[in-house]
């Protein structure tokens, strides 16, 4: 998850209710699944214990002026200590699935295929997933969640090398697999590569910082990036498919996270092609070379050029032959925009398609109510839409991944008010109703929820100052308190599958 460090709402809690749909209830089949996610380096802690290596997180997090809202995740959840007491909460919850990352450089302080490997980091993720299959959770789990080590960074530039990347990951996924896949049955590559690339290579919000503004390129080092997340991820899903799948059975996908877009003028013709072409340069930039087995969008081609990388015959080849082995979607999202199509020609620098994103459609409508951050907005009924254009556009069973909110004003509330997060229940209600929706009334096949987040975190640039946990954490005393959502979560899953 990410949000830029932006101010909060003030409205009160009872008055946002108000203008919230009322949640239905609706059913979801008996064996679809529910569950928590977390990160690593947003509530693990132990920065340097047990010979963690660092990653760029760690450095970026330490910069002088802060970067991250002067907080770092040096300590964050402590989860690295607190295993047992997490695992005994997420039981205490009644999750299906429990999905987590990996730590690269807590395996592989130095991160290359030949650096050392650090066996007190594996033990404490066989400590992990064996405490959550011993309470019946099936752990999910994610081998890159934006921490790469910072060693390969500084030694060739980490993404931006895109042979030396593809290679150092495919040799940390195939340790993952060798150690952990006897009993980790759902693998996730990468978190959210359109955020990475961006993010990290263009505006300079996340790890590593690179941006215009900071002497790099952002012309042309998000499209590098994101090519070498590709191939990086196609692979990493042969190693598995030729070495593990046979006798793990397990599966193996990619995270893709996506706003769903309407047109800010309905009856536009320019801006309806505007909220396609919004989807094609968020989505389809990595959902078509990799579940399709093709190359980029025609859009992104057309407007980007040679600033977009060509695939080579050879990798070609790999993405055709690893496409049918993505045999799921992972979607995250969170809200919902208007796209309104520019009349000026790109600049070098638009990723988005040429489009104005905008909250307010041409009639001065409001997509939806404004949640706790300025950027996230309640807008189930677009949720719908977005899982119906994923579905018919890849065909694959789609697990929400990510999905939550923070509450108005909750940073600032007493504990006693905070654990009361009745618009986080009433967010998580609409969601999920608009899954039913989608797969009862639209036929999309969607397997499975997991809520962000299990606990509140560090939350990237903004620090610890956004909670979208559904367990309130005191990071002074590490202290977790359970939410009104978490109940509710299990209530809800239990009764719409059919259950008391």
């Amino acid at each position: 998850m990410f949000e830029s460090n932006e101010v909060r709402a003030d409205t009160s809690t009872k008055s946002v209710l108000d203008t919230l749909d009322s949640v239905k209830e609706l059913p979801l089949p008996p064996d679809f699944l529910w569950g928590a996610a977390t990160a690593a380096y947003q509530v693990e802690g132990g920065a340097q214990q047990d010979g963690k290596g660092p990653s760029i997180w760690d450095e970026f997090s330490h910069r002088k002026p802060s970067v991250t809202s002067g907080e770092d995740g040096d300590i964050a959840c402590d989860h690295y200590n607190r295993l047992a007491e997490d695992i005994a909460l997420l039981s205490s919850y009644g999750v299906d699935v429990y999905r987590f990352s990996i730590c690269w450089s807590r395996l592989i302080p130095l991160g290359g295929r030949n650096d050392p490997i650090n066996e007190k980091g594996i033990a404490f993720y066989n400590a992990l997933i064996d405490g959550l299959v011993a309470h019946g959770i099936k752990p999910a789990v994610t081998l890159y969640h934006w921490d790469l080590p910072l060693e390969l960074h500084n030694r060739y530039g980490g993404m931006l090398n895109t042979t030396e990347f593809q290679a150092d990951f495919e040799h940390y996924a195939r340790l993952c697999f060798s150690r952990f896949g006897d009993r980790v049955k759902q693998w996730i590559t990468f978190n959210e590569p359109y955020i990475v690339s961006l993010f990290g290579y263009h505006s300079g919000i996340l790890a590593p910082g690179h941006s215009t503004q900071t002497g790099h390129d952002s012309t042309t080092e998000p499209w590098r990036v994101g090519h070498s997340l590709i191939l990086a991820h196609a692979a990493a899903v042969q190693t598995y498919a030729a070495e593990f799948l046979p006798s793990q059975k397990g599966s193996i996908s990619i995270v893709l996270n996506s706003d769903f877009y309407e047109p800010y003028d309905a009856t536009s013709a320019a801006d309806k092609e505007a909220a396609q072409r919004r989807l094609e340069f968020y989505v389809g930039w990595f959902g078509d070379p990799i579940y399709l087995g093709g190359d980029y969008p025609e859009s992104m081609r057309k407007q980007l050029g040679s600033r977009l990388p060509q695939f080579t015959e050879a990798e070609q080849e790999l993405l055709k032959k690893t496409a049918s082995h993505n045999t799921f979607y992972g979607m995250n999202h969170y809200t919902s925009q208007f796209a309104k199509a520019r009349s000026t020609p790109p600049t070098e620098e638009d990723h988005t398609g040429n489009v104005e994103e905008l909250t307010t459609n041409s009639e001065g409508v409001e997509i939806g109510p404004l949640s706790g951050v300025s950027w996230l907005r309640v807008t189930h009924k677009q949720f719908r839409k977005l899982l119906n254009w994923a579905w018919n556009r890849y065909k694959r069973p789609i697990y929400i991944t990510e999905n939550g909110c923070p509450c108005p004003g909750e940073n600032s509330m007493a504990l006693e008010q905070a654990v009361d997060d009745q618009f986080r229940v009433r967010y998580f209600g609409l969601y999920i109703d608009a899954i039913s929706q989608a797969i009862n009334e639209d036929g999309v096949k969607v397997a499975g929820y997991y809520a962000w987040s299990l606990m509140d975190n560090f939350e990237w640039a903004a620090g610890y100052s956004i909670r979208f946990g559904i367990t309130y954490v005191d990071f002074a005393t590490g202290t977790r308190t359970p939410k009104r959502s978490a109940e509710y979560l299990k209530e809800t899953f239990q009764k719409r599958r059919g259950g008391q």
